[in-house]
């Protein structure tokens, strides 16, 4: 639900409940709190092993995350902040310890075999949850407005906690935190030489009167990494002679994945702006009016509106430096043939933006079960390939994902015309085949390679590259608008995953060794 409404919510108008914010700005928090979403595992997964334990780690960041989806009701600058720090702590409790309490279900010899398949029907039934969601979100904010939209996320999130609660019993065997090893630094230690240099390194990177990468926040955010990927690297050189290989193969597998999730996090961003603006959204007229008393369609009237005039690639027309003031069409109209256009007191009613974000987990869901059983076939025939295997394909399968949407930027005529919305069905079934293939297998992964004592904190190391991954994401979403053609950031999409699955292909037959001592 968040990833479908975040950057739609923050570039709505103010009198909509917005904040009226640019494409720029709004990519740019987008990638930030997402990047964020995804760095606090570290610390959530190493309390987890020390400290908390497991299902009680859970329990804390879905209350946390239900309070700070509340919290973004309230229609206020300083309550987003404040609800976006509870979202990102939350998180970091949660997300890296149910995937680490799952993955010990699977680790005795009678299911081992089956982890992978554990992790793609846990997977599935994430999806099921990012489908449904959209609808509710659309439904809440065209009747109620976007308060309704986050209280929905609010609860939803209560409920899901409850419902972990009720069926602890299933699992309680599962939570076990394992002893240390000598090797391993305490927590007083870690604070010392991890968590304050980053906060540092934080700091330093924001307030450098010069920008690296995109904007301060982002400086300050890629500084503060520097410290805990030393942290990791220091996890590996002290780590046991049987521990080492393992370790750095995982390592491995977080630095190329970072490519992946910097394309694939822009479904958020980028990939929602072209839904929004470049996507016919249209609804055809048989369910018309089943969507409409759903509440799942916004009204766009054919009438002139004041405000800036804005080209066909929707922005400003600039004169002597100012923007250009006078009557244009409603965004959504402006590429739209002239012939379909609602005339003056007309209007027509395409179906939410944020829906479009339910594709990628439909297709999941539909393509889950084909995916385990392609892979269960193999496998009974003794030929499934390695997880690193998988891992690698799926790279190479995201990129193909990409050409379609150069192929939709042409049948858009560059975006001068709205494009077929199965230009978007296409992209995301090729995309999702490739994250079954990268994402559950990463989890999987992580869970059989790890040292058993420090599985979570493992866990939070995979988490930490998705961040990276995922502020890159907001960085390459950001530049949408400054590309008069549409077709570049698809190319560096492409370029990015090739890069990745050239270098995993290259370490291969080293990966499959350590994974099969694993076994």
């Amino acid at each position: 639900l968040m990833i479908g409404v975040f950057t739609l919510y923050l570039k709505d108008s103010v009198d909509n409940g917005g904040f009226a914010m640019s494409e720029q700005d709004a990519s740019n928090l987008y990638g930030t709190f997402i990047a964020f979403v995804f760095l606090t595992p570290f610390l959530g997964g190493l309390l987890a092993d020390r400290v908390l334990g497991y299902r009680r780690s859970i329990v804390i960041g879905g209350l946390m995350m239900a309070g700070g989806y509340a919290l973004m009701a309230v229609p206020s600058l300083t309550m987003l902040y404040w609800a976006m720090f509870f979202v990102v702590l939350g998180n970091g409790f949660f997300k890296p310890n149910i995937s680490t309490l799952l993955g010990n279900l699977y680790n005795s010899d009678t299911y081992k075999k089956q982890k992978d398949a554990g992790y793609n029907i846990f997977y599935m039934g994430i999806n099921i949850g990012a489908f449904i969601s959209n609808f509710i979100a659309a439904a809440m904010y065209n009747k109620y407005g976007w308060p309704a939209a986050f209280l929905s996320a609010a609860i939803g999130m209560v409920v899901g906690v409850v419902v972990f609660y009720i069926g602890t019993r299933h699992y309680k065997e599962a939570d076990v935190m394992k002893p240390l090893s000598p090797e391993d630094m305490s927590l007083t230690r870690i604070t010392g030489v991890v968590f304050v240099p980053a906060l540092i390194a934080g700091i330093v990177g924001y307030l450098l009167p010069f920008t690296l990468v995109k904007d301060k926040m982002t400086d300050g955010f890629l500084f503060a990494c520097v410290p805990l990927m030393v942290y990791y690297f220091n996890v590996w050189r002290r780590a046991t002679s049987t521990e080492r290989d393992p370790i750095l193969a995982l390592l491995s597998i977080f630095v190329v994945s970072i490519a992946f999730w910097a394309v694939f996090k822009q479904n958020g961003a980028m990939m929602n702006t072209w839904a929004q603006r470049y996507t016919d959204r249209s609804v055809p007229a048989a369910i018309q009016k089943p969507l409409d008393a759903l509440y799942l369609t916004e009204s766009v009237k054919g009438d002139s509106i004041e405000g800036k005039i804005l080209d066909s690639q929707f922005r400003p027309i600039v004169q002597n430096g100012q923007p250009l003031e006078g009557k244009t069409l409603p965004s959504y109209l402006l590429n739209m043939a002239p012939q379909d256009r609602p005339a003056a007191g007309e209007e027509i009613r395409p179906f939410n933006t944020n829906i479009s974000q339910s594709v990628n987990p439909f297709w999941v869901i539909l393509l889950t079960p084909v995916v385990v059983g392609f892979f269960s076939s193999m496998r009974r025939q003794g030929t499934e390939p390695s997880t690193p295997d998988k891992i690698a394909w799926g790279l190479v399968i995201s990129a193909l994902s990409m050409i379609l949407m150069i192929a939709a930027v042409n049948a858009s005529q560059n975006g001068a015309v709205k494009a077929s919305m199965s230009w978007f069905f296409g992209t995301y079934a090729v995309l999702t085949v490739g994250e079954l293939f990268l994402s559950p297998m990463g989890l999987s992964l992580v869970s059989r390679l790890s040292p058993p004592r420090l599985t979570a904190l493992m866990m939070g190391g995979w988490f930490l590259a998705t961040s990276i991954g995922n502020i890159m994401a907001g960085v390459l979403s950001s530049m949408w608008d400054t590309y008069d053609d549409k077709r570049v950031p698809f190319l560096i999409n492409i370029a990015l995953l090739g890069l990745s699955a050239g270098i995993i292909f290259s370490m291969l037959p080293w990966l499959r060794r350590v994974f099969h001592k694993s076994k």
